[in-house]
């Protein structure tokens, strides 16, 4: 265990690997809505899987998401299970693991990186870093 609040960062082929080789483990995109259907979101199906798409901020706006901890056990997250969060860069993704850690879930981990990465020398993000520069397969909303 990390001295942080959540199980740990973890890289996202570590994290697909993980997804695919824990049966109970769930990835949850904490973006948003315009995120998941403009830039795209991981596509598990190669493994099984569906990721559970749970906004953590609200769009437009930003502002936090009071039903996220319901919409992820809507979706049918369940506590002691293995969670793994994704968000663009692993800002959000390490709060909502932190929170969710709180609330018993988990053990929870933050995909660092992200879906898109860090942003690179020209300001752009999806060159450096990240699920999609990883290869992992993903599709377009």
């Amino acid at each position: 265990m990390t001295d942080k609040a959540y199980a740990g960062d973890i890289l996202p082929n570590d994290a697909f690997n993980a997804l695919r080789n824990e049966p109970d483990a769930v990835l949850v995109d904490v973006r948003t809505e315009p995120e998941w259907q403009f830039v795209g979101f991981p596509d598990l199906s190669l493994i099984g899987k569906r990721a559970v798409l749970a906004q953590w901020q609200t769009f437009p706006g930003g502002q936090p998401n009071a039903d996220f901890a319901a919409d992820c056990e809507a979706a049918g997250l369940k506590r002691g299970r293995p969670v793994y969060f994704l968000c663009r860069s692993g800002v959000r993704s390490m709060h909502a693991a932190a929170a969710m850690t709180a609330l018993g879930f988990g053990p929870c981990y933050n995909i660092a990186q992200g879906f898109e990465g860090d942003k690179d020398t020209e300001g752009h993000r999806g060159r450096t870093g990240g699920w999609k520069v990883a290869g992992l397969p993903w599709q377009q909303g």
